[in-house]
């Protein structure tokens, strides 16, 4: 079952009309939020996230969107999928509703929330191989659009045909000026000695929700220095550890990039205390 306006209707039902301008023209916002037990990981950050991204993209917000609102809607559409004692991802999409060309005929909006289920309730440090590669066919813009969860991601779609065509797990975006952003799907933070940097969001990175948090973590962190700076790609290969971050899986663990192996012990110690700040909201 899917959640589009308040109305719970099956997966199949024809939502979406020719007129779609999320369809049309990517005139759309999305949030990808974990949600365990009723519990939704760092929802008030999400959902600032949200309201600040449509002012942005001078969206009408409803009167009735409030936090509270959202949340209650989201948490009817995991117990409707019978997902509440259960992990689970959901997404939530709003996009203006239909009419116009690329001047919208409104800027009132609708919504539209998924729900799905997930292996774990907390976040798992993968341990297998994950190799990655830099995309360098096209650049991520400098510019606050780049920062904004977006349903413009044809860069994001075009480098995971890439990765996959060539046997990749994923891929390191950069922008114009060659400095690396971001990871298809996540956040990117290097590791070198005690320093660990992650790109800034003046270099065209998604203003990610987890990224956000570990930056809270390693800040209060005695044992290391947190640094928020351009990445160039040599540094890429002359770090300790390589390891990205979203929403769902939290932290991954880059194992391979071209011929330099990564560990993970700085990405272990750091997901234990993700989880613990995710339990805590």
């Amino acid at each position: 079952m899917v959640n589009f306006n308040g109305a719970l209707l099956s997966k199949d039902s024809q939502i979406l009309t020719a007129d779609n301008r999320g369809l049309k023209f990517g005139d759309a916002l999305f949030e990808t939020v974990r949600c365990v037990n009723g519990t939704i990981f760092f929802w008030e950050d999400h959902y600032f996230r949200l309201m600040a991204s449509m002012r942005i993209l001078r969206m009408e917000i409803p009167m009735e969107f409030t936090l509270e609102f959202l949340e209650a809607e989201i948490l009817r559409t995991v117990q409707k999928n019978g997902l509440e004692d259960d992990p689970a991802r959901i997404r939530l999409t709003v996009f203006r509703k239909d009419g116009g060309l690329y001047g919208p005929a409104t800027n009132q909006v609708s919504y539209l929330i998924e729900a799905s289920p997930l292996g774990s309730p907390f976040y798992l440090l993968n341990t297998g191989p994950y190799e990655v590669e830099l995309f360098k066919d096209f650049y991520v813009n400098k510019d606050m659009l780049s920062n904004l969860k977006t349903n413009n991601k044809a860069l994001n779609i075009v480098a995971s045909v890439f990765a996959q065509e060539n046997g990749y797990h994923n891929c390191l975006l950069i922008n114009g000026e060659k400095q690396v952003v971001e990871a298809i799907n996540s956040n990117l933070f290097v590791v070198k000695g005690n320093s660990i940097k992650t790109p800034p969001l003046a270099d065209g990175c998604l203003d990610g929700i987890v990224r956000k948090k570990l930056m809270e973590i390693i800040g209060a962190l005695e044992d290391y220095q947190l640094e928020e700076a351009s990445v160039s790609p040599f540094e890429l290969q002359k770090a300790d550890e390589l390891f990205i971050t979203n929403s769902v899986q939290g932290i991954v663990s880059i194992s391979k990039y071209r011929k330099k192996k990564y560990g993970n012990t700085v990405a272990q110690n750091l997901l234990g205390k993700l989880n613990a700040k995710a339990r805590l909201g």
